[in-house]
């Protein structure tokens, strides 16, 4: 067996793509499992690797917005207006497909959820190779996404031999979603960027966040982002830690306002109470949380305003059914 090489050489990942292997990528939001979009191959492995449902569309990365042409049709007037303003960066687009484009990556649909990620390393990758990555987050389906190497390679030890080491993922949490419905700006997942700025750009918006069944982009399944100890959200910190004081127990909070003597792991996800270093810090946490050995994590909701959002839904879709 190859030894899992954690590497800054593109060319590496390159030669890998080019067989229809996976390759480990980063982006500004989340580390990506990429594969040739156009190797039909290459995008089973992704399913089977990640232990994904079929039904779940997979995210498409291109090095430019001109790059859109070559891959969709009928574009949406707001759909240019937001790619030409978010890209690069952590906005997805769901858009009507080109025939050359996989039903596999769709999930048999006739749309493709595709952004231009803004990571240097990634962009120069995607600039070096002549077809676009299909490249959901690398971590196993309903998991924990991942924004380091380290939490990639934990995911994977066998089965993906090239990480691209990007070091920390800059957002820390997964793109906005939106699609197009008659024409008609929809959010499919909450991400990265605050819906209010897409707002902003493009004029209210519709809403349609969760569908477990036939799921028009990724993100919109009910049970989602979970870590395997249990996780619950609470009231109070210090009550459930005092009547539970025999489990080992991590609190997961927003700021600093309480220490937790009785727990036996404590994240902050910002000390000054920063919403945005919160999200950048999040699934971090969760994942230092998630290998301490606890019975459960405890939380509580963050202020809903911004990518408080965000982290909202992340939160409620990680203790789906405990």
């Amino acid at each position: 067996m190859k030894t899992q090489k954690i590497t800054t050489d593109i060319n590496l990942a390159i030669d890998s793509l080019r067989i229809g292997k996976l390759v480990a990528i980063p982006t500004e939001t989340v580390y990506g499992l990429a594969g040739n979009a156009l190797n039909e191959k290459a995008l089973k492995q992704i399913f089977i690797l990640k232990k994904r449902p079929l039904h779940n569309p997979l995210i498409l990365h291109i090095s430019s917005y001109e790059k859109l042409q070559e891959i969709t049709k009928n574009i949406p007037f707001k759909a240019k207006k937001l790619a030409k303003k978010f890209w690069p960066g952590p906005l997805t687009l769901v858009l009507d497909k080109k025939n050359k484009i996989s039903k596999t990556v769709s999930a048999g649909k006739s749309t493709i959820a595709v952004r231009v990620p803004n990571h240097t390393l990634t962009l120069k990758l995607l600039n070096s190779i002549d077809f676009p990555l299909a490249a959901p987050s690398a971590n196993p389906s309903g998991f924990i996404s991942p924004t380091s190497a380290t939490h990639v390679s934990n995911f994977f030890k066998d089965g993906l031999d090239v990480i691209l080491n990007g070091g920390s993922c800059s957002k820390g949490l997964e793109s906005t979603i939106i699609g197009f419905e008659n024409q008609n700006p929809t959010l499919y997942r909450h991400g990265a960027i605050p819906i209010s700025d897409i707002e902003n750009c493009i004029g209210t918006i519709d809403r349609k966040i969760k569908n477990d069944l036939n799921p028009s982009s990724p993100g919109m399944l009910s049970r989602h982002y979970s870590p395997e100890t249990p996780i619950i959200l609470v009231n109070s910190f210090s009550k459930y830690i005092y009547q539970n004081k025999h489990k080992k127990i991590g609190v997961l909070s927003f700021e600093n306002k309480e220490s937790f003597s009785l727990a036996t792991k404590h994240e902050i996800l910002s000390k000054s109470g920063n919403i945005n270093e919160a999200a950048k810090n999040f699934y971090s946490a969760l994942h230092s949380l998630d290998s301490k050995n606890l019975d459960i994590i405890i939380t509580t909701l963050l202020p809903e305003i911004g990518l408080g959002k965000t982290i909202n839904d992340r939160l409620k879709r990680a203790v789906a059914n405990w």
